[in-house]
């Protein structure tokens, strides 16, 4: 195949009737599972050829074998349509009612509420030094040596401040 597409490249065209022929079902198959629906297919398996065509002096045969790079230019035209035009196969309303939402329900966005509300207060109920320790470290990320150095305490003294305080909230969250 890579020299079909040398010759593809050197505009034959018997050569490129050979590598539609032997490629045209695998791109195909590729474009329509992304956009699943043959009208718009077979109008990007087309634009994928002309690409093809265009773009065949370009194929390195060092960074990918030929149906892979074909293979990618289909998909990625595919993925070009659906941006251009996102509309999904017709579905009776009736099925997208009944389809879940990714979004969050309202019961588990409330749910989420409230563990944030007793997450800041049992915050609020540690030792001011140990909640700006706790929040340091894993909020921003400090690693316990920048704790230590700004807490002005040995590694091991804040390593044991920060299981305690940890160990509090804890306590504090069980239900």
């Amino acid at each position: 195949m890579p020299e079909l597409l040398r010759r593809v490249a050197q505009r034959d065209r018997r050569a490129f009737a050979q590598l539609y022929a032997s490629t045209s079902a695998k791109l195909y198959g590729t474009v329509l599972r992304i956009l699943r629906e043959r009208g718009r297919a077979d109008d990007v398996v087309q634009e994928v050829y002309v690409t093809i065509w265009q773009k065949a002096a370009q194929f390195d045969t060092g960074r990918a074998s030929p149906i892979a790079w074909m293979t990618a230019i289909a998909r990625h035209a595919a993925i070009d349509e659906l941006r251009r035009q996102p509309r999904a196969p017709h579905e009776p309303e009736e099925a997208l009612a009944h389809t879940p939402a990714d979004a969050p329900s309202a019961r588990e966005h409330l749910e989420h509420e409230q563990d944030a509300k007793r997450l800041h207060a049992c915050l609020e109920a540690l030792e001011a030094e140990r909640r700006d320790m706790v929040r340091l470290a894993y909020l921003d990320g400090w690693s316990r040596t920048d704790l230590a150095t700004h807490f002005e305490q040995p590694v091991n003294t804040v390593k044991t401040w920060l299981h305690r305080a940890l160990k509090q909230l804890k306590g504090c969250l069980a239900p």
